[in-house]
């Protein structure tokens, strides 16, 4: 009996030991697993760029990754060196939302020589070689400038005097932009863009260029179409301040579709905005988690956008999430 019980007290300890062991093996594994990914980041230009690294931030929280974030204060120069320094690091993984389209080969192949995948966000890039980045995930820009043109062009009739915003020179969706919506406008030979300059994605930016057109332009200037939100209740603010009524004396159509714009819709200063997407956290992380398994994945993934004008902002800008 003494022996029984003896006996069935060491298999008690042995199996105690051995689940020990199991769950001390599995919190090492979990601990292993845990992916350290590089996020360089533009800056913090605008409500959508802060929206967007929220989106990365948490979603990199939610699956227990460690995130090195860098943030570029809109210097082509600091990404890159942020870059280098991730590969220095040894992450798992970059994630990259490029200032400007040109300028990523030589860090890219470092990437690369150190077998890092680099996941593009929101813009893309030009390179002799697609392979140095795993995917871009980002809307299509053109796509996006045309549909702010074919919108604009039923609210004027096909006639009106433009003047553009600009994002940030090189950057995509300021060159995509301008391409889309000039695209759109060409079928309307009386809708002409008679200024356009940059006001660099910033909302201090679209008002500084608005200000400076107006005086130069006056009242020949009927519509407004900027590359991003920001500059448009910047620019709203200079035809404010100019004594215009900006929805009504001057048609502004802009891309984004952050809370401001909707505000600026149900107040009746803003007409449109085109919706571009910036909670692209879970698909960035979804691709790294595909690109260190050594899946193939698509060289771009297009993320949808929609229309908003003032007639349904009122509907919809409680379920904003930007």
């Amino acid at each position: 009996m003494k022996n029984s019980f003896i006996k069935s007290g060491l298999r008690s300890i042995g199996v105690a030991a051995f689940s020990l062991m199991l769950t001390a093996g599995f919190q090492s594994a979990v601990i292993a697993k845990q992916l350290t990914v590089g996020f360089a980041q533009v800056g913090a230009e605008s409500a959508w760029r802060t929206a967007e690294t929220d989106s990365i931030k948490n979603e990199a929280a939610k699956r227990n990754v460690n995130l090195k974030f860098s943030d570029a204060q809109g210097k082509q120069e600091n990404q890159i060196k942020a870059v280098r320094g991730f590969i220095a690091q040894g992450v798992d993984a970059i994630i990259i939302a490029p200032v400007v389209e040109t300028g990523w080969e030589p860090v890219l192949r470092e990437a690369k020589r150190s077998k890092i995948p680099v996941v593009l966000v929101d813009r893309g890039i030009k390179v002799s070689d697609d392979s140095l980045y795993a995917t871009l995930i980002a809307s299509d820009f053109v796509s996006e400038g045309r549909m702010a043109a074919e919108w604009l062009a039923k609210k004027v009739n096909g006639k009106a005097n433009i003047v553009e915003l600009q994002g940030t020179p090189g950057a995509a969706p300021a060159i995509d932009r301008k391409k889309g919506f000039e695209e759109g406008i060409k079928e309307h030979p009386e809708m002409k863009i008679i200024a356009s300059q940059s006001g660099d994605f910033r909302r201090s930016g679209g008002k500084e260029v608005m200000e400076a057109l107006l005086k130069k332009y006056g009242n020949e200037v009927t519509a407004v179409y900027a590359h991003n939100d920001d500059m448009a209740l910047g620019a709203i603010q200079a035809l404010e301040e100019a004594g215009k009524k900006p929805g009504t004396d001057v048609v502004v159509v802009s891309v984004d579709g952050v809370k401001g714009a909707f505000e600026a819709m149900v107040n009746s200063k803003l007409n449109c905005t085109v919706e571009c997407n910036p909670l692209l956290g879970p698909l960035a992380f979804d691709a790294v988690e595909k690109a260190k398994q050594g899946e193939k994945l698509p060289k771009k993934t297009i993320v949808p956008d929609k229309t908003y004008d003032q007639s349904g902002a009122k509907d919809v800008i409680a379920s904003r999430q930007y």
